[in-house]
């Protein structure tokens, strides 16, 4: 979610993937997929920044939190033998 703020000075967060189309009255006119609308006093070049910037850092946390899906091996066991199992 990016924060904007309405032509009012009241801030908000917009989730940014609900976003159809943003239009420029002169004013920045949001329109969502529900076809509601915001009137922001934020540019379209820095709603376009904010949504980057967002999702960079998405981008950032699911690598730092990425599970490793190829451990290494453990040196000497070929294959893992169940308990009683014996080949």
């Amino acid at each position: 979610m990016i924060m904007l703020t309405k032509t009012s000075g009241e801030r908000f967060l917009v989730n940014h993937l609900q976003i159809e189309c943003i239009e420029l009255i002169p004013e920045t006119k949001i329109v969502m997929m529900n076809r509601d609308f915001y009137l922001v006093q934020e540019s379209v070049q820095d709603i376009v920044g904010r949504i980057a910037d967002y999702n960079a850092k998405v981008q950032d946390i699911h690598r730092m939190i990425a599970v490793n899906d190829d451990p290494k091996p453990t040196p000497g066991r070929g294959s893992v033998q169940r308990p009683g199992l014996r080949r």
